[in-house]
């Protein structure tokens, strides 16, 4: 065989094994512009791509650091890459990942137990996230209201500025007409009175409590705009939903897992709940969603009456674990409670010096809002400058929701960028006068 032929065949072989070679994800280049002609167009994404994250740090595809205040909405509660999660997914990976609820499994039950152990809860149902935890949440009361007093007793009563998912029913539920248009005809029997008001509360039962199988309000609005709810208006949902034979469902979403510096957040109202709904930090980063609720209530739900293919697969329940592993270890609330204090009173001080863009401090423990006087888009857009993430909300506010193990120094560099922040808006402010 002369010298050309043989080149032609390794040619040739090599072209095979190259078109043979599947495609793998590492060889795959991607850019943020490729979100805007591959993804459907839900969300606004940031200018850039994060990469790489540890503790309070995320690193870009440039790779630039940034402190990360937002903790993706409040969910990676224990800072990215935690050794403890790490070592519970990688070892639950190599043990069993998913057998469906036609079987249940160890981490899954170990996760109810110890969720009934630390809270008000005798049964457990989980899901993947919040919007599945309220859904089911809302459905559970329906279904006791249905089966204890009949069909007429399906009323939900919610508040305005409310944000408890998207899926038609809880969107609907959320009182922020902006989620919920263009879906219709939307779920009926949902009503919205003022956050806060207990005079409304009040007049609502009197003119159709019979009717009430629910109410469904978040301890702390976090999408509405970061207003804790008022012990008073706290303390009559659950006069008035005890009086009039409804149930109190607190979405502990966005404020549980140790958000407020308590396990969960009504634990400072010294109130119990007859269902609960939680999510977010409880995977700290791994989908997982969970319903809380008493015995008799927990009881209306009965096989096949609800379902979820994934929820409470083994690795989300053992992820859960670990978290709590962490979140329940002594000192650990303490400090999420010193740590929120600290970050509110330097953010009060950074009020006093910049009142013409910050307004009002808003929150309890880590899960503060700054209500802007100028555009919260523009105090957004300015951190981002400065590389600090944060998240929008309701009512012109700027949320900042740290990971729970965030330390002294970085509450002080975070401030600082606030500070920068403020500065560079107030200059420009100057310049265009």
């Amino acid at each position: 065989m002369n010298t050309t032929s043989a080149q032609a065949i390794v040619a040739a072989t090599a072209r095979r094994e190259v078109a043979a070679t599947p495609t793998t994800a590492a060889t795959v280049p991607v850019t943020r512009a490729d979100f805007d002609t591959l993804m459907v167009q839900c969300y606004a994404p940031a200018s850039f791509v994060p990469v790489r994250g540890e503790g309070s740090r995320v690193w870009d595809q440039s790779g630039r650091m940034y402190i990360d205040f937002a903790s993706g909405v409040a969910v990676t509660a224990l800072g990215h890459c935690h050794p403890a999660l790490i070592r519970a997914i990688t070892d639950q990976a190599c043990t069993l990942w998913h057998v469906s609820n036609w079987f249940t499994n160890e981490p899954a039950l170990r996760l109810a137990k110890r969720l009934i152990e630390h809270t008000f809860a005798e049964r457990v149902f989980f899901c993947n996230s919040g919007a599945e935890a309220n859904e089911a949440a809302l459905k559970l009361a329906r279904r006791h209201a249905h089966d204890k007093y009949g069909e007429k007793k399906y009323r939900v009563i919610s508040t305005l500025n409310s944000f408890h998912g998207r899926t038609l029913f809880t969107v609907t539920a959320g009182g922020q007409a902006k989620y919920a248009s263009g879906f219709g005809p939307n779920p009926a029997g949902i009503t919205h009175i003022p956050y806060n008001d207990v005079a409304a509360l009040e007049q609502v039962f009197a003119e159709s409590g019979a009717e009430i199988c629910a109410v469904l309000l978040e301890p702390l609005q976090g999408e509405g705009g970061m207003t804790p709810a008022t012990p008073e208006f706290l303390d009559a949902a659950r006069r008035l939903t005890k009086a009039h034979d409804a149930l109190l469902i607190l979405d502990e979403v966005q404020s549980g897992m140790g958000r407020t510096g308590r396990l969960f957040a009504h634990e400072w109202a010294g109130i119990t709940p007859d269902v609960m709904a939680t999510a977010k930090g409880l995977g700290g980063g791994f989908p997982v969603g969970a319903v809380l609720a008493t015995e008799e209530i927990g009881s209306a739900m009965t096989p096949g009456s609800h379902g979820s293919t994934f929820g409470g697969n083994p690795l989300a329940t053992a992820v859960g674990n670990a978290v709590l592993d962490v979140v329940l270890a002594p000192g650990f609330l303490d400090h999420v409670a010193a740590m929120g204090l600290r970050l509110k009173q330097r953010l009060a001080g950074l009020k006093d010096e910049h009142g013409g863009i910050i307004e009002e401090i808003r929150g309890q423990g880590l899960m503060l809002g700054l209500k802007c006087k100028v555009p919260n888009q523009a105090l957004l857009q300015s951190l981002a400058a400065e590389r600090m993430l944060t998240v929008q909300a309701g009512d012109n506010v700027v949320r900042l929701l740290p990971p729970l193990i965030v330390g002294e120094a970085e509450i002080d560099e975070a401030c600082a960028k606030i500070e920068a922040a403020c500065v560079a808006l107030e200059t420009q402010a100057r310049v265009e006068a």
